[in-house]
């Protein structure tokens, strides 16, 4: 009986899978295999991504290192003279630079440069505007100190010469502070005007006309000269500045900027900073700044 049983088993047909299974599960396998080369092309294509995101951040991390290294590495302070600077990027390098130099024994220059938009464009054309600055014409005989117009003009005329994009200008003031005298001469072209806070509790724009660099040849910049006394400030700013303290920056709103700068009247420049920079932190948060923004707080103490 055991033998019969055996025989019996074996005699069994194998199972089949009904007529057509057999080939559906190939065509599945085969489109698997073929999602899995796909995927492989994809994850060496990430790996690829992520190799020239990490080299670009790189880039861009040394190229922010390069700007902070041509600002002053410390301020001229001079007498009664001091200067306090605040200086935020809104990505990795800004389209806003400045420089405070001393230009000889009773003089101390200051300017500051805005070009249009952000990034590495605008901050490339910053730098050819600090190059370009020209505040002394030297000869044989000696030196002589420029005015701001002309070293406005001379600067306007430069970028011109350069023949870029119609889109490419900047906004920038230059000034000058007699540090014997406290008399400021300045000139600017498209920047916001400078404001004064006197230490007699007042706050005043100073005005100077003139138009933004490297659009119109030939461009006029006016003079502007004011009498700085004991326990002033001059407050000299980029407009991010006043987009900071807006809704939008479609929607700018000056007066916003000019109270923030009223409550902190009482504040020494060093605190009004560090303060002024803790503001934006919380207005804004410190990660996504809506613009590049400095600022140059020049003290008469």
């Amino acid at each position: 009986m055991e033998v019969q049983g055996q025989v019996d088993r074996a005699a069994k047909p194998p199972l089949l899978l009904p007529i057509g299974i057999d080939q559906h599960l190939d065509v599945l396998q085969a489109e698997i295999d073929e999602l899995k080369d796909e995927i492989n092309v994809l994850r060496r294509r990430d790996e690829t991504l992520n190799f020239y995101m990490h080299r670009l951040d790189e880039e861009l991390r040394l190229a922010a290192r390069l700007q902070q290294d041509f600002l002053p590495k410390t301020l001229p302070q001079i007498g009664a003279v001091h200067f306090h600077t605040l200086f935020r990027p809104a990505g990795y390098v800004s389209g806003d630079l400045y420089d405070v130099m001393r230009l000889d024994e009773s003089h101390v220059g200051f300017y500051m440069a805005d070009a249009v938009g952000h990034g590495v464009p605008a901050a490339l054309l910053t730098m050819f505007i600090k190059n370009a600055l020209v505040t002394k014409h030297i000869d044989p005989t000696g030196y002589r100190l420029l005015t701001p117009v002309e070293a406005m003009t001379r600067l306007n005329d430069l970028l011109i010469q350069q023949n870029l994009s119609a889109s490419t200008f900047a906004t920038a003031i230059y000034g000058l502070i007699n540090v014997r005298t406290h008399t400021l001469s300045f000139a600017r072209g498209g920047h916001p005007h400078p404001i004064l806070l006197g230490s007699d509790g007042t706050t005043r724009e100073l005005v100077a006309d003139g138009g933004l660099l490297g659009v119109f040849p030939g461009e006029t910049y006016s003079p502007a000269t004011v009498q700085l006394s004991p326990g002033d400030r001059l407050i000299v700013y980029s407009d991010g500045l006043e987009v900071a303290f807006s809704d939008s920056p479609e929607d700018i709103n000056p007066q916003r900027w000019r109270e923030e700068l009223d409550l902190r009247r009482g504040m020494t420049p060093a605190d009004m900073v560090t303060d002024l920079s803790a503001r934006l932190d919380r207005e804004n948060g410190s990660l996504m700044p809506k613009d590049d923004l400095t600022m140059i707080v020049i003290e008469i103490r």
